[in-house]
C-alpha cells in the first residue's frame, strides 16, 4: 500500500507523546471501526488512568484526539479481554521506525489486505502478529 505523502498530523504534547498523540483526520477516522477513551480502558484491563496514559507515552498504544471535546481515545481493536492485543506494540514500533507518522500506522492497521485477510489490527486480534509483522518489515524495503 502506498503512504500517504506528506503529514496531515497535528501533533499534541511533547516528546515521545507528541508522535503518540494527534488529532485524527476524517478519512482515518472513518477507517477504525470503535474507539475507547483511557478511562474506558483503565476500567477494563483494571488498571489506573495513569497506566494507560504511560503506555501512550511509550508507544505501547496510539491515542489520538477526537469529537468535540478532543477527548483522547484508542481504537477499540488494540484492547483485548485482559490487557493490550499481543504484538501490536512491537508492530507500532515497527512502524515508527519505518517513518510512518500516527495517521499513517492508523491507516495501516485498519486498512483490509487481502494477503491476510482481513485488516493488519484484525490480524493481531486473531495472533496471527507474526504475518502483521512481517509485512510491517516488508514495506521499510
Amino acid at each position: 500500500m502506498p503512504r500517504a505523502g506528506g503529514s496531515r498530523v497535528t501533533p499534541v504534547g511533547t516528546g515521545w507523546q507528541a508522535e503518540r498523540v494527534t488529532e485524527i483526520d476524517p478519512k482515518i477516522d472513518a477507517l477504525v471501526p470503535s474507539w475507547l477513551t483511557l478511562p474506558d480502558i483503565a476500567e477494563r484491563l483494571g488498571v489506573e488512568v495513569t497506566r494507560v496514559r504511560q503506555w501512550v507515552k511509550e508507544g505501547q498504544l496510539i491515542a489520538v484526539r477526537r469529537g468535540e471535546n478532543r477527548v483522547l481515545q484508542v481504537p477499540a481493536d488494540f484492547i483485548g479481554e485482559d490487557r493490550i492485543v499481543k504484538g501490536l506494540p512491537g508492530t507500532i514500533t515497527l512502524l515508527k521506525d519505518d517513518g510512518f507518522t500516527v495517521e499513517e500506522m492508523l491507516e495501516w492497521l485498519f486498512t483490509p489486505d487481502d494477503t491476510l485477510p482481513g485488516t493488519p489490527a484484525q490480524a493481531l486480534r486473531e495472533n496471527r502478529g507474526t504475518e502483521v509483522k512481517r509485512r510491517a518489515q516488508a514495506l521499510a524495503v
